[in-house]
């Protein structure tokens, strides 16, 4: 392998590092920004070192968090666990098994969790 060639392909990796940073940190964002809109009784939402906890009443947990290695984002509730890619044409994050949109995922649990519909959207 050439220096040049090894140097393209670290500044590649980079520019997608920098791609994946540039969307996951947002969309987390905007996810804890609507859960606080929504204002959930029994559910307090928390965004840290980015992960989102969300922490029910009767002391369940879900977590959406960044995977910088895998450049996805990552969710797990009740026993179930989603890996969300960046899907340019869709403009959106979408699970890489069953096909679904991050925000309709985390509405859909929330609607199972809570026993009534709830839907984020995007301020």
């Amino acid at each position: 392998m050439c220096a040049q060639h090894g140097r393209t392909r670290a500044v590649k990796h980079l520019d997608e590092a920098q791609q994946y940073e540039e969307r996951a940190h947002p969309e987390l964002r905007a996810l804890i920004d609507a859960l606080d809109a929504l204002d959930l009784d029994n559910v307090e939402a928390e965004l840290a070192n980015e992960i989102v906890t969300l922490e029910f009443a009767d002391g369940a947990k879900y977590v959406i968090n960044s995977h910088r290695a895998a450049r996805q984002i990552w969710m797990a509730a009740e026993r179930t666990a989603w890996h969300f890619d960046w899907v340019d044409d869709k403009q959106a994050w979408i699970d890489d098994k069953r096909g679904h949109e991050l925000w309709q995922t985390v509405s859909t649990a929330l609607s199972e969790k809570l026993g009534r519909s709830v839907r984020l959207t995007r301020g």
